[in-house]
C-alpha cells in the first residue's frame, strides 16, 4: 500500500509528544527495507525530511495548514459541508491508500486510517482544567467520538488503554492494537557524558528528587512537595527537588507551595536533551506522581538511564512498569513519602530497581513499534486492495 504519514508540527519544548513522533519517524526511515509498503510524509518541513532519506519509497510533501485551519476544516465537516480538505487533496494527488496519524493531532479524512490514543483523561478526570476549561472537554469529546469510531485501527499502549477506548467509544477490540510506548532513543543510546558539569551549571548537588513534567495541574507537583515536607518533618530526610518543564499556567501555584513549605526546590524550565540525561543520572530517584495514564514516557527514560522510579499507581502503570518501580497513590502524600523513604533506607532495593528498570527499558523501542505498525498494515492490505 501507499501509506500517508501525518506528522504534527511539534518542537522539543512540547515534551513527550515530540519525543515519540521523532523517534518513530527516524525508525521508519531505518526500517524501510523491512516492508514493501511505500510512504508519503505530510509535514511542514518536507524539504528537510526529504534530505534524510534517499529511498524512493519514502518522500515528504508539504502540508502547510495551521492547527487553526485544521480545526476550522473539522468544524465545517461537522456542519455537513462536504468540501474536500487540503490533506485529502494532497492524498489524492499522491495516490495515498491509507493514512497513519503518528501523533494525537489528526484531521478527519475519507480514507482508511490508523489512529493513536495517548490518553482519554477528559472522560476519566474531567475536573482538571487542561482537559475541561475553555471548551477543551467539548472539543476533545467531539473529535474522539467521530475519529475513533471511524478509525480502521487504533493503537493503544496497554490493555487498560484498550478497555477505555472500548468503553467510551464502543470500538470493537479487534480494531485496537496494543503497541507499548517506545523507550525514547535519547535515553537508550545516551553516551557516558559529564553529569557533574551539568549539575554545576544548574547549581545542583547529587541526590535530589527529579520530576520532569510540564506544569499542568494533573502532574500533581503539589502533593509531591507535601510528601517531601513530610519526609523532612517526620523522618529527617531532607531531599532537594528538581522540577523540569514548561509553564502551562500552574508554575506560580507550585512555587507558592514550595515557599510555604520552606523546601529546597529548583525550577529549571525547559532543558536540552543532553542536560536532561545528566539530570536523570544525578538524581536520587524519579518521582513521577502524575494523575494521568495509562502510560508515561519519563518513567522509561529513567529506567534507561539508571534512575530508580517512584510512580503513580494509575490504570496501566502496572502493565508498563511491572515490578521495576515503586507505585504510589498520587492523592496521598504519605504514600509517596513512604516509597521515597524505602529507597533511602535500603540501598539494595534502590539498586534492584535500577537493574530491573534497565532491563525493562529495552523491551520496547521505536523500531519494535514501527514493526508493529508494518504488521498491522500487512493485515489490512488484502482488504484495501478491494477498491481503487
Amino acid at each position: 500500500m501507499k501509506v500517508g504519514v501525518f506528522l504534527e508540527d511539534f518542537s522539543p519544548e512540547v515534551g513527550g509528544g515530540f519525543t515519540i513522533q521523532d523517534d518513530i519517524f527516524r525508525a521508519l526511515i531505518e526500517l524501510l527495507d523491512d516492508t514493501h509498503h511505500s510512504f508519503v510524509i505530510f509535514c511542514r518541513r518536507a524539504e528537510a525530511v526529504n534530505k534524510l532519506s534517499t529511498n524512493p519509497r519514502l518522500k515528504a510533501v508539504d502540508f502547510p495548514g495551521t492547527l487553526g485551519q485544521r480545526v476550522v476544516a473539522r468544524a465545517e465537516r461537522g456542519l455537513g459541508r462536504q468540501r474536500q480538505s487540503r490533506l485529502e487533496q494532497l492524498c489524492k494527488e499522491a495516490r495515498v491508500e491509507f493514512m497513519w496519524f503518528v501523533g494525537a493531532e489528526a484531521v478527519q479524512i475519507d480514507l482508511p486510517y490508523m489512529a493513536i490514543v495517548w490518553d482519554l483523561q477528559h472522560r476519566l478526570q474531567p475536573w482538571f482544567p487542561e482537559v475541561s476549561a475553555t471548551g477543551t472537554w467539548k472539543h476533545r469529546e467531539s473529535f474522539y467520538s467521530e475519529f475513533l469510531r471511524r478509525a480502521t485501527m487504533i493503537i493503544a499502549g496497554t490493555g487498560a488503554g484498550r478497555e477505555e477506548i472500548e468503553r467510551f467509544y464502543q470500538v470493537t477490540s479487534n480494531r485496537i492494537k496494543i503497541l507499548p510506548h517506545p523507550t525514547p532513543a535519547f535515553a537508550l543510546n545516551a553516551g557516558p557524558g559529564d553529569a557533574q558539569s551539568v549539575l554545576r551549571k544548574y547549581e545542583l548537588r547529587n541526590n535530589y528528587l527529579f520530576y520532569p513534567a510540564q506544569f499542568w495541574s494533573h502532574k500533581n507537583h503539589v502533593n509531591l512537595l507535601l510528601a517531601v515536607a513530610e519526609l523532612k518533618r517526620k523522618h529527617g530526610i531532607d531531599l532537594p527537588v528538581v522540577f523540569v518543564g514548561s509553564d502551562k499556567g500552574n508554575t506560580d501555584h507550585v512555587r507558592s507551595y514550595a515557599t510555604q513549605l520552606k523546601l529546597d526546590v529548583s525550577f529549571l524550565g525547559f532543558v536540552p536533551v543532553e542536560d536532561l540525561v545528566a539530570l536523570y543520572r544525578g538524581a536520587f530517584a524519579l518521582a513521577y506522581v502524575t494523575f494521568f495514564g495509562p502510560e508515561n514516557l519519563p518513567t522509561l527514560e529513567a529506567f534507561a538511564l539508571g534512575c530508580p522510579v517512584v510512580a503513580s499507581d494509575v490504570p496501566g502503570a502496572r502493565e508498563q512498569l511491572g515490578d521495576a518501580a515503586l507505585l504510589v497513590d498520587p492523592k496521598d502524600p504519605s504514600s509517596i513519602a513512604t516509597a521515597i523513604k524505602a529507597l533511602d533506607d535500603d540501598a539494595n532495593l534502590r539498586q534492584t530497581l535500577i537493574d530491573k528498570g534497565r532491563a525493562r527499558a529495552q523491551r520496547s523501542t521505536a523500531k519494535s513499534f514501527v514493526r508493529g505498525v508494518f504488521s498491522a498494515l500487512d493485515e489490512f492490505e488484502p482488504v484495501r486492495r478491494c477498491w481503487k
